[in-house]
């Protein structure tokens, strides 16, 4: 047995898109841990679209936005595959209907939509999934590593910010008969087809890269490690917390590297 323990666990994986997702890097590592995974993907159309991904696997269609989706496929996957010993909520959406615009501009029909999706969905599925789940089962949503105003990450970050405080919220009211933990990866920038739709996202990426120490972005498999981590048993002992993994990026605000470049051009204009 490996040190994760995880062979012969079940788990659901919510927000599986594509090969790239952190849904399918996290489901795929507890597959080569020896667990089994049923995935959860946005639609039907999706989930047909990944018949040779996934080659056989279980995949299920869920659209968070409606709330009899959510209770269905929770009761399908607690008859086919429970009791499950935990899910992933690897979930997030934002419109940007009207393109790139200032925060304070953001439309209140989009905002909310996010929201529901990628913040309150977590607190539907838990609730849906409660009757499905061991008394010791784990989940695991996938947060940021910093909250700070990137202006082209838009209403993304608080978003993010509500999803942090629904892992916290979610763990007490679970604690009242149960010893389910949830706890949430809040990743750094990541090369993802989902991140690349973010306006202006490929520069702050390659901004964030510099900033780490090892001058190496933050690899998907890396934030799968810890989520794999967080939903095995060793990790007992952690609940309601959000682990930070982004390659030291947000310690290395001096590194000086960064801080050449960033001050040459008015050292070129003083000499």
């Amino acid at each position: 047995m490996s040190f994760l323990a995880l062979e012969g666990r079940t788990y659901a994986v919510f927000g599986l898109s594509n090969k790239k997702s952190v849904a399918w890097a996290i489901g795929t590592l507890l597959e080569e841990e020896g667990a089994k995974v049923v995935y959860v993907a946005s639609c039907g159309e999706r989930v047909a679209s990944l018949g040779k991904l996934l080659a056989g696997r279980p995949c299920l269609a869920c659209d968070v936005e409606k709330p009899e989706e959510i209770e269905a496929v929770a009761a399908k996957i607690g008859t086919e595959f429970g009791p499950l010993d935990g899910f992933v909520h690897s979930i997030a959406f934002a419109n940007f209907s009207e393109g790139w615009t200032s925060f304070h501009k953001t439309p209140r029909a989009d905002f909310l939509q996010s929201m529901q999706i990628g913040a309150f969905s977590l607190v539907e599925i838990a609730r849906s999934l409660k009757p499905h789940l061991k008394t010791d089962a784990a989940v695991v949503t996938i947060g940021i590593s910093s909250y700070v105003a990137a202006p082209t990450y838009g209403y993304l970050s608080p978003v993010k910010q509500a999803l942090e405080g629904c892992v916290r919220f979610l763990a007490k009211s679970f604690s009242a008969d149960t010893r389910v933990r949830f706890n949430s990866v809040n990743a750094g920038p990541l090369k993802t087809k989902s991140s690349a739709g973010i306006p202006g996202y490929l520069d702050n990426f390659l901004y964030a890269e510099k900033l780490t120490p090892r001058k190496k972005a933050l690899e998907t498999a890396e934030v799968a490690n810890v989520a794999a981590f967080l939903l095995s048993p060793r990790s007992s002992g952690i609940n309601g917390q959000g682990v930070v993994v982004d390659a030291g990026m947000g310690w290395n605000f001096f590194d000086e590297e960064v801080v050449r470049l960033a001050l040459r051009p008015e050292r070129e204009a003083g000499q």
